[in-house]
């Protein structure tokens, strides 16, 4: 053990300042320390490679700044062969023992374990060293399943965490790490790119491409063929390239059944809704369910699905026909989601709303659009809008030039300005 632990000290800030801490999130790491101080688990949610390792190493840099001993924070992280030792929970626990008596720890630890699900049980020790009246734990955990807190850990875990969902880098982070403006053209230059972390350390589109592919298949294999045995792996792969290609656009799970055999390929309902779940678990693509604003409830049926970065698009599937205004549409989804709003497709008799966001006492309304270029344009993105017949806040959000003066209320909102 003596010799592993060693080995693992370059994770660690025992001994010198590790100081890679990547680009400063402080959407994320500025939120989730004021939670700090307390016996609350802190879970961190999102894609492989969306920077939840970087969110975790802040936090750490965070309470050091505090005075924290860095001989009270003991980092893991199972994505690095080094920590192949932690294959269960009790050799998790074994090597935060000795850790402990190595570094003569004493009084409370701060314990950040880098996708925790790769340890089996490790619901049994989180649950154990969150209530340990005797050993004070404060612990930081990060996962690449949405299921992750589900269930029955969820009822173990009930009012002892909070859950943070991590997405790729937003517009205004895209900014902050290449140092440049907001401008509509750099906003362009996001938008046919993407938000992936990685993808800013790349110089040439080869590259970026071979990068995304890679991504792409570790997730699919790792998250979803290993975890579920999936049993047509090239079934899961189509669906995904066809919600890719379908984003924002109202589809059904009988669409894409009907699809696949158009093409001569047999497949089921709950086939292809379990791989979409499988999908969406995985945070590569996120439903939208059609919400109705009169009676306030979903629409079973049709949905529409958004990719959780464009880069998917951008990279590996750019040849099929896909507009800007789609692509607009699907960076407006993940900002509401970044904000922390449930968000949905809103229908309003005959009408359809992009988006109905809700978050606590507060409602949003949301029309996207490429360019208001001429009345008949503005007339269809606002005239939704104008039918609804109630006071909460609506905007029409498109790519132009020049913002435009409210029409009967409603405001219109440069993509490049929009932060709900």
């Amino acid at each position: 053990m003596e010799e592993i632990f060693n080995r693992i000290r370059k994770y660690n800030f025992w001994n010198e300042n590790n100081s890679d801490f990547g680009f400063y999130r402080a959407d994320y790491a500025d939120k989730i320390f004021a939670y700090t101080n307390n016996r609350l688990i802190k879970v961190l949610v999102g894609q492989r490679r969306t920077g939840k390792s970087y969110i975790l190493r802040q936090l750490i840099s965070k309470l050091l700044s505090s005075n924290v001993s860095k001989n009270n924070i003991l980092y893991i992280n199972k994505e690095y062969t080094d920590f192949d030792f932690i294959v269960h929970y009790t050799d998790l626990e074994d090597f935060v023992n000795f850790y402990k008596k190595q570094l003569n720890v004493s009084g409370k630890i701060y314990l950040f374990i880098d996708e925790i699900q790769n340890i089996t049980g490790w619901e049994h020790l989180v649950n154990s060293y969150s209530q340990d009246f005797v050993d004070e734990y404060e612990i930081f955990i990060s996962g690449s399943n949405s299921k992750m807190l589900s269930g029955e850990l969820a009822t173990l875990l009930s009012g002892r965490y909070i859950e943070f969902k991590i997405f790729p880098f937003s517009f205004w982070e895209y900014l902050g790490i290449l140092k440049k403006e907001n401008t509509k053209q750099n906003f362009i230059e996001y938008m046919e790119s993407g938000g992936l972390p990685e993808l800013f350390n790349l110089q040439s589109d080869e590259i970026k491409r071979n990068y995304v592919s890679a991504l792409k298949d570790t997730v699919i294999l790792r998250d979803i063929i290993q975890r579920y045995s999936i049993k047509e792996p090239k079934l899961l792969e189509d669906i995904f390239i066809f919600l890719v290609n379908n984003a924002s656009n109202l589809v059904s799970v009988t669409n894409i059944v009907n699809y696949f055999k158009s093409l001569g390929r047999k497949t089921t309902y709950d086939t292809v809704s379990a791989y979409i779940g499988y999908l969406e678990d995985a945070f590569f693509v996120h439903k939208s369910e059609r919400y109705d604003i009169r009676g306030k409830e979903t629409i079973s049926g049709n949905a529409k699905y958004y990719i959780n970065d464009l880069a998917y698009k951008n990279y590996l599937h750019p040849g099929f026909a896909y507009g800007i205004g789609y692509k607009l549409e699907n960076l407006v989804y993940l900002n509401l989601k970044r904000a922390n709003y449930k968000v949905y497709t809103g229908v309003f008799r005959d009408k359809e709303i992009d988006f109905v966001a809700l978050k606590e006492d507060r409602i949003l309304y949301v029309q996207v659009a490429y360019l208001l270029f001429d009345e008949k344009t503005i007339e269809r993105e606002y005239t939704p809008l104008e039918s609804i017949p109630d006071n909460y806040e609506k905007v029409v959000v498109s790519l132009d030039d020049v913002q435009f003066s409210q029409k009967n209320g409603i405001k219109h909102i440069q993509i490049f300005n929009f932060k709900p």
